[in-house]
């Protein structure tokens, strides 16, 4: 209790005493309409979808891919057709799991980069990796309890 009340009071004082401290600079340059700004990006907590956007050259499957990038996780679950519920029993499919944490750690990072040659490239290897990952990991659990019910 004493430590959320000295937070709250901490975050109260930087409000009324420095409210632009944690501000971002960029916020404070006049808006041109006319003109997009070369480092507009998103939250980081999109930049991964970013990356994902930006990866593919046409404009139409750039956004197809976008959204299948968030959608997909809707339809994980369906697609878990294992015969458990946990990965304790699928060591390739942990070994999946944190592979795909680095792939969307890569993404996110390369989102907040600019568009140059390397980083097209690696946006781009990075993106077909991430969807792979929905397509090997089903698999290997079947390939999974397939080898443990021999």
């Amino acid at each position: 209790l004493i430590g959320f009340i000295s937070m709250v009071m901490a975050l109260g004082i930087l409000t009324i005493l420095a409210p632009y401290f944690l501000g971002d600079p960029d916020n404070f340059i006049p808006a041109n309409p006319l003109v997009t700004p070369p480092h507009i990006q998103p939250e980081w907590y999109f930049l991964f979808a970013y990356a994902i956007l930006r990866s593919i050259p046409n404009k139409l499957g750039g956004v197809i891919a976008l959204v299948m990038s968030i959608a997909i996780l809707f339809f994980l679950p369906i697609l878990h057709m294992s015969k458990t519920q946990g990965l304790q029993f699928y060591p390739l499919n942990q070994i999946l799991f944190w592979y795909m944490l680095i792939i969307v750690i890569l993404l996110t990072w390369i989102g907040a980069r600019p568009v140059e040659d390397p980083y097209i490239l690696t946006g781009q290897i990075l993106t077909v990796v991430y969807f792979l990952y929905y397509i090997m990991s089903p698999l290997t659990s079947k390939i999974w309890d397939k080898i443990l019910n021999q």
